[in-house]
């Protein structure tokens, strides 16, 4: 009786890689756009991108389809797939969406979410994040900013409200890296979340969101002063 034939094995040293799905793909280009790695205006394209992630074309248009469909990328006539520029209008626009929304979001984390959780992070911000503020180590603490930022939609508990959440504050991640970096910012705002972190430890619901809203406001205000300089 014949023996079947053995399994080809890959050669050693090479690691097969499995085809990224649309998925992974949105991801990954969602992040370079947040953080700038692909610029506003900076063209992608279909046949770059199936090579990079071993992927048909196909599924490369289905990942920047999505990716238009969150206002992150733009197709433009005998041009293909541009990244979106934000315009003034449209920038103070979403911050005005963000006040309400993550002001929303402090309330009902505030409400739902269990204080000791909150207790670690005030801790966190008056001591750690103060420290990396005064060394300028802006990177670290922006990591921290946006766990914090994460922890609060979640303990909200409104799946509607961190969709939407998710969808706006992509098209600003950049920009709140570059506010930060402009004299006094970064330590501003941490004096901020140590006052909204008090009122949710507290339990103070709306003081809470009364809080976050004065934050972002302030970072709006920021950004109208210094536009010409990060726009």
């Amino acid at each position: 009786m014949a023996r079947a034939a053995p399994k080809s094995r890959p050669a050693a040293g090479r690691t097969r890689r499995s085809p990224a799905s649309v998925a992974q793909i949105v991801a990954a280009l969602r992040a370079r756009i947040a953080a700038q790695d692909i610029p506003p205006g900076a063209k992608l394209r279909e046949s770059d991108l199936a090579e990079e992630f071993g992927v048909p074309r196909t599924r490369v248009r289905d990942a920047l389809a999505a990716l238009e469909q969150r206002g992150l990328v733009e197709r433009i006539p005998n041009r293909g797939a541009v990244v979106m520029r934000l315009d003034l209008s449209q920038v103070f626009d979403i911050y005005e969406l963000r006040e309400v929304l993550e002001g929303l979001a402090a309330r009902l984390a505030t409400e739902r979410g269990p204080r000791e959780r909150w207790r670690r992070e005030l801790d966190l911000f008056q001591g750690p994040m103060k420290d990396l503020v005064a060394r300028n180590e802006l990177d670290p603490y922006i990591e921290r900013y946006e766990a914090l930022r994460r922890s609060i939609i979640e303990a909200a508990g409104n799946p509607v409200l961190a969709e939407m959440l998710d969808t706006i504050y992509e098209k600003t991640q950049a920009l709140i890296r570059r506010i930060l970096i402009l004299p006094g910012r970064a330590e501003v705002g941490r004096q901020q979340h140590v006052a909204l972190l008090e009122a949710m430890v507290q339990g103070k619901a709306e003081l809470a969101e009364q809080r976050r809203r004065e934050g972002l406001r302030s970072a709006r205000a920021h950004l109208e002063k210094f536009q010409k300089y990060i726009l």
